[in-house]
């Protein structure tokens, strides 16, 4: 088989994992909680946002800088099951139930989350 071949057939039976994660502040334990279809994307976004000073979170971002990122960890909360006959928009719904399910449950808001600047 060649190489690309192999590198497909690999992709098809080891897809990216994805589902929810937050980013937390061990300072004051505040919390931003997201989602992604693959979490090594996810994290590096963020963390890529967040080192240039662009992120749309605000708050988030100013604790970046004050804090420094050694204060913040990046948490796996929840892994999004994939299925072989899902269309993409089912997966996207299935990800935001799933995320909406953890801000229930976590509650990251006013002074225990960071919030998107509007």
């Amino acid at each position: 088989m060649d190489k690309r071949k192999e590198l497909k057939q690999w992709y098809k039976e080891n897809p990216p994992q994805g589902g929810v994660y937050q980013i937390k502040n061990k300072v004051n334990n505040k919390i931003l909680l997201r989602s992604a279809f693959n979490f090594h994307a996810g994290f590096n976004r963020d963390q890529m946002e967040l080192d240039r000073g662009i992120s749309r979170f605000e708050s988030l971002q100013a604790d970046w800088k004050a804090c420094g990122s050694g204060q913040f960890t990046f948490e796996i909360l929840d892994v999004l099951k994939p299925k072989e006959e899902a269309t993409l928009d089912q997966q996207r719904k299935e990800l935001q139930l799933l995320e909406e399910l953890w801000c229930e449950k976590l509650q990251p808001y006013g002074e225990r989350g960071y919030q998107e600047k509007k």
